[in-house]
């Protein structure tokens, strides 16, 4: 089975980075509902490099400052399903960045 993430159209990238891109969610809990997500292919978190962790924190940052500016949210939720047990759904790391109102 293909993997969504990896075979993303490129014109759907927000923000990226070396090592990470971010995107809006297709099925967003929240209006500006993003997630990043690194290029390699890995299923879990868990099993993210040191240096894709810091690529991880720096698009989170710049989406937060992107998400602020567009949407001006009042708070967020940060979240990362690591495991199907824990709710993963495409089985390739990412994190949500999830604006409240």
């Amino acid at each position: 089975m293909e993997c969504i993430f990896c075979n993303i159209d490129k014109e759907s990238i927000i923000k990226k980075n070396e090592l990470a891109f971010a995107i809006k969610d297709k099925y967003p809990h929240s209006k500006g509902h993003v997630l990043i997500i690194p290029f390699r292919h890995y299923e879990n978190f868990f099993d993210s490099t040191n240096n894709e962790l810091e690529a991880f924190s720096d698009l989170l940052f710049k989406m937060k400052t992107y998400t602020d500016e567009k949407y001006k949210p009042v708070a967020y939720i940060v979240s990362v399903n690591a495991g199907k047990k824990a709710g993963q759904v495409i089985m390739h790391a990412h994190i949500h960045l999830i604006p409240r109102y």
